[in-house]
């Protein structure tokens, strides 16, 4: 499944109610943090796999309706 549109407000809710912060979260993923906030903005195409959000979904305890609003919401034109 590909990510349509990050919810990046939505993520970023997620790391500050657990008082965590993107270099937390670059270490959960086991990204440098350049490589977190490529991915964050999408630059160049950039996109979290897979496994690093299976990763994201197991520290933050998310549900599977959670995740689908965060990495798997369609892009509204």
């Amino acid at each position: 499944m590909e990510v349509k549109n990050l919810n990046k407000q939505l993520l970023a809710s997620v790391l500050a109610k657990n008082g965590d912060t993107q270099s937390d979260l670059a270490k959960v993923l086991g990204l440098s943090l350049s490589r977190t906030n490529a991915k964050i903005n999408e630059t160049d195409g950039a996109q979290f796999t897979q496994n690093e959000i299976a990763a994201i979904k197991k520290a933050y305890a998310l549900t599977a309706k959670e995740i689908d609003e965060i990495f798997f919401t369609p892009k509204v034109s």
